[in-house]
């Protein structure tokens, strides 16, 4: 009687343990087949739209609303070159300031330089460069050359598109500086003169000095490390 008694306390104890270990390894499996869920980054919103022939005027015109400011310091290696943008012509200067607050300038080059006439920058010969503008957008600025400024030595203008067209439409992301004594009154007219150097003319003539190939591009690159907001 007693080892019929014992064999079946053996039994259950048996089962109990057999029930535990179930127990037990289907808490092992739930703990491994939990996944832990990262959330998921989300896509950074545009602050502004991405620019086009149909909305940049009006967005440079609400632009230069909110942003009223009005000289700016382009910074390279031969110094500080300081520049005073005209507010008459608005859409020009508020493309300037909006691209020098989105960073666009930083490391493009002056690019061409032609002896006692000219140094022309916001290009570049690096993949980034293309980069900024298709992030940016597209677009060209129409001229606006009936205020009565003129490419006197020291103005800053903007050249026309790379892309052909009848009406001298501007490229947004260049510009150039005019150094030559007495100006260039033979471009009056045909580009749009949107400011001027108030401080740093030495630093244009040296650059303008340096040595270049047979494409105005300079032998040793002239870097634009950044456009500075100062008024």
């Amino acid at each position: 009687m007693r080892i019929l008694l014992f064999c079946c306390v053996c039994v259950l104890l048996s089962c109990e343990d057999k029930q535990t270990s179930k127990q037990n390894t289907k808490v092992e499996k739930d703990t491994i087949t939990v996944k832990t869920e990262v959330p998921k980054k989300k896509k950074q919103e545009r602050k502004y739209p991405k620019l086009t022939d149909d909305n940049a005027l009006q967005f440079f015109l609400d632009y230069s609303e909110a942003h009223k400011e009005n000289k700016v310091r382009i910074v390279t290696d031969f110094g500080n070159i300081d520049i005073l943008l005209y507010e008459k012509t608005k859409f020009h200067r508020a493309n300037f300031i909006f691209l020098a607050k989105q960073k666009y300038f930083d490391y493009t080059q002056f690019y061409r330089v032609v002896p006692n006439f000219i140094i022309q920058g916001g290009s570049s010969d690096g993949m980034n460069i293309a980069k900024r503008r298709k992030k940016i957008g597209r677009y060209l600025l129409p001229p606006d050359t009936k205020n009565g400024y003129k490419h006197k030595r020291g103005a800053v203008s903007m050249p026309s598109s790379e892309i052909e067209n009848p009406y001298k439409l501007a490229s947004p992301y260049q510009f150039f500086i005019v150094n030559r004594k007495g100006g260039a009154p033979f471009l009056d007219g045909d580009y749009t003169v949107f400011g001027e150097v108030i401080s740093g003319m030495d630093v244009v003539d040296k650059i303008n000095a340096v040595e270049t190939d047979d494409g105005e591009w300079p032998v040793k690159s002239v870097y634009i490390k950044t456009v500075e907001i100062i008024e």
